[in-house]
């Protein structure tokens, strides 16, 4: 779980553990060659950055909590019933919710990241010994942390300003004009490089970073290298100031291939160093339990690198990706206090994309809220509850799982029953991945074929890439499947629905809009029950298991889930052949709710199908109004967008 090695976010300042940052000398009042010539108080302006990661309308609420990454085939967002306009492809440059005119939104505070990073490193290059072990990780961190920063800003903004130099030292400062994104991509990987020559594997980090996933080891460096360079080799819609279509974002086949040689390179140092290969779990379910358990151990966890928030004062990371818990917050374990938001939302054909055997499934999705109360929202009728569940008896209230509507399915993943502390409001704690080891492999997977474009790696370092996708089926107890890019690109799916990298896992192949257009053919064809959904019923029938307090806050509080479900497969037509309400069966349709067919267009949207250009263009977040107004020219708008004013 978490201890003393964490890194605190708080709204006014943030802490290091094993560093004063409450001393009365702050770093900021002292001479740069004094303060970046000490390792000790160069690490406290280290946490100035990570300070930006946790404030409001960044990853605290916002990066981290279902408004980027939405919407795709298998995830929606389901704030403002879906609709919002972040999650639907509609987007303006005045978009309310993520731009303010006081630079407290996602583009203030990644730049403010950024430069905080530029004078780190360029302070540490001037005044620091890098032959001293924790002054290198310090630089080695700061590269990796612009390096992540701007990657970011990359795949939320697309093109944005190349600012690799400190305000101080550019008379440009943040007047940079925006700039064709695959000159942010080169210098990620030059920056990424170096900080892997810098930093140690986590067990030889120093002091609080040793063993922790909530600072950068060589793994992280490497692996987001991978990342960057998959992204670098693929396509992307690009506005006609560089060059329009989905084409490749570099035409040199050799590149693309010295691309995908470093991914095998890269995923190489990872996978063949016996530490960090072991770091592979041999259960799906207990990788989401280690990280609602704060397990930020390195070698106990899968977690390469990820924000790490300080417990229960700061991160929403539960309450907006986590099972709905609305209506059971006084009933459910470890639940004190707090919302629910539930905003990110399961699309419910991925149920039928798994294999019937793929425990991923289950994990990935819940169908499924919690309740605490008497019955009612079961089912108005007293008779009925207690025939649902005769355990009850005469108890006031009981703790449920209330089964949802076809189209109201959400995220598994987070489970408040899953934590080892209690949550009392809104700031869970929990941390958020960035990267795990199964990315490691399926990466390499992806680049041992050649990726999207194809172009073969010249040196695979050793590795197989069909082993590396075999060991991710082979997990998930999954049949075995011939490695092709089809195949792969089911397979991320597959695996990391709910962790932000779907999304632009399409936008870097090219295919998100056919994807998203073949997403609502296929709804369609699933509310029908027609075509690859046929046999399909509306009805469920399903009975509810006893489960005494296992769930429980308190002792006492009787729980039930729910258990042997009829009618959600394909062919199970009818009623199950011992079924009868007095036998504890629940009938329920899924399918038809009060205001019609539940994936009817009108009803569910993963985006504005008046306008599917905008799936082009718009894949992308606008640069808000109030940035490019004070940008001086530097910053502009394209695609459709550059028109946009409501």
């Amino acid at each position: 779980m978490k201890n003393l090695k964490y890194i605190a976010f708080a709204a006014v300042a943030v802490a290091l553990t094993g560093c004063d940052f409450f001393d009365s000398k702050s770093p900021s009042a002292m001479d740069a060659a004094q303060v970046f010539s000490n390792p000790n108080s160069t690490e406290q302006v280290i946490a100035g950055v990570y300070e930006q990661f946790g404030q409001d309308k960044s990853f605290r609420n916002r990066l981290a909590c279902g408004y980027q990454g939405m919407n795709t085939d298998v995830e929606h967002g389901t704030k403002n019933s879906g609709r919002a306009d972040w999650n639907t492809y509609a987007m303006t440059p005045t978009s309310g919710d993520l731009s303010t005119s006081n630079g407290k939104d996602p583009w203030g505070y990644l730049n403010s990241a950024v430069e905080r990073c530029n004078n780190i490193i360029e302070g540490v290059e001037q005044y620091g010994d890098t032959a001293n072990s924790k002054m290198r990780y310090l630089l080695g961190e700061a590269y990796f942390l612009r390096s992540f920063c701007y990657f970011q800003m990359v795949q939320l903004w697309g093109d944005v300003p190349a600012r690799f130099t400190s305000i101080s030292k550019d008379e440009a400062g943040l007047k940079t004009p925006k700039s064709d994104r695959t000159n942010v991509l080169k210098q990620i990987r030059i920056d990424l490089k170096k900080a892997a020559e810098l930093i140690p594997w986590s067990s030889e980090c120093p002091g609080t970073a040793a063993n922790y996933t909530g600072r950068p080891s060589k793994a992280a460096a490497y692996a987001l290298l991978a990342r960057v360079d998959l992204t670098y080799a693929g396509k992307g819609v690009r506005p006609a100031t560089w060059k329009n279509g989905p084409e490749f974002l570099v035409e040199d086949a050799a590149l693309r291939q010295e691309l995908n040689t470093e991914v095998m390179w890269a995923c190489a140092q990872i996978i063949n160093n016996g530490n960090e290969d072991a770091k592979f779990q041999t259960n799906y379910e207990d990788i989401f339990k280690k990280i609602c358990a704060d397990e930020t151990r390195y070698y106990a966890s899968e977690v390469i690198w990820e924000l790490a928030f300080a417990d229960g004062s700061r991160g929403q990371v539960l309450q907006y990706n986590g099972t709905k818990i609305s209506d059971a917050l006084e009933g459910l374990k470890n639940n004190e206090g707090g919302a629910s938001n539930s905003a990110v939302g399961i699309v419910p054909t991925l149920y039928y994309d798994f294999e019937p055997a793929d425990v991923r499934r289950d994990v990935t999705m819940a169908r499924y809220i919690w309740v605490y109360d008497d019955g009612t929202k079961f089912n108005s009728t007293p008779e009925n509850v207690t025939l649902a569940f005769p355990e009850k008896g005469t108890d006031a209230k009981i703790l449920y799982q209330k089964n949802q509507m076809i189209g109201d399915w959400y995220g598994n993943k987070y489970r408040v029953e899953w934590m080892v502390r209690h949550r009392t409001g809104n700031d869970d704690g929990i941390n958020f991945p960035i990267i795990r080891y199964a990315d490691v492999l399926l990466m390499a997977a992806e680049a041992s074929i050649g990726g999207i474009g194809g172009d073969m790696p010249t040196n695979t370092y050793g590795i197989d890439g069909k082993a590396c996708f075999d060991r991710i089926r082979s997990r998930a107890h999954a049949s075995a499947k011939e490695l092709t890019m089809a195949n792969l690109q089911e397979e991320r799916k597959l695996e990391f629905t709910g962790e932000y990298l779907r999304k632009y896992d399409l936008m870097r192949w090219g295919i998100l809009k056919e994807t998203l257009l073949k997403a609502h053919e296929r709804l369609a064809a699933m509310d029908k029950h027609e075509g690859e959904f046929a046999g399909l019923a509306d009805t469920i029938y399903f009975k509810y298991k006893y489960v005494g307090d296992e769930y429980s806050y308190a002792a006492g509080i009787k729980g039930f889930v729910i258990d042997s479900v009829y009618g959600l497969n394909k062919g199970e037509s009818g009623a199950p052949t011992t079924y009868s309400k007095e036998n504890g069966w629940v009938k329920t349709a899924i399918y038809l709710g009060s205001s019609g067919r539940e994936l009817a267009p009108d009803n569910y949207m993963l985006f504005d199908r008046e306008y599917p250009e905008r799936l082009n263009g718009r894949q992308y977040w606008p640069i808000f109004s109030v940035n490019v107004g004070q940008s001086e020219g530097a910053l502009w708008n394209d695609y459709d967008y550059a028109a946009t004013a409501e």
